[in-house]
């Protein structure tokens, strides 16, 4: 097929809303922090005196491995992927109890708690703008055009 027979992608069809982006920098904020985050437990867990070798060595592989999520949602998002928004919406749902831990602290994670809290919330209400949902070409119950009758 010629660029002339082949139907307009998403890409190319409409420019990007600008909520589709700010969601898919929020996603890929959080899946950088994840990762800088586990390579420094990894390395503390390595090169410090932890309690437990094993055990920090383990969440900064995990944590990771987490990131992989959110990364991999924000690039789908930058690309108008339909498919993105559900690992990234999942993301902000996972995100939320930990801000929560992090609020009934005394002590410094309290910002944290509310910088997490704050993005995840945001992300959230970017993800379900109906100008996001239909940049991503997902169409809610009784909408799609192919319905057998």
């Amino acid at each position: 097929m010629t660029k002339e027979q082949s139907p307009a992608t998403p890409e190319t069809a409409d420019p990007r809303p600008r909520r589709l982006t700010y969601a898919a920098l929020l996603t890929a904020l959080e899946g950088v922090a994840l990762a800088v985050g586990g390579v420094w437990v990894l390395v503390m867990g390595l090169a410090g005196e932890p309690d437990d070798r094993q055990q920090a060595v383990t969440l900064g592989v995990t944590l990771v491995a987490l990131a992989l999520l959110p990364l991999i949602a924000a690039r789908g998002l930058f690309g108008r992927r339909g498919w993105s928004r559900g690992p990234s919406v999942i993301t902000q749902i996972m995100a939320l109890p930990v801000a929560y831990s992090l609020l009934q602290a005394d002590s410094m994670a309290i910002p944290a708690g509310i910088a997490i809290a704050a993005v995840s919330i945001a992300t959230l209400v970017l993800l379900i703008n109906p100008a996001t949902t239909r940049a991503l070409g997902i169409r809610g119950p009784g909408n799609a055009s192919d319905q057998q009758q």
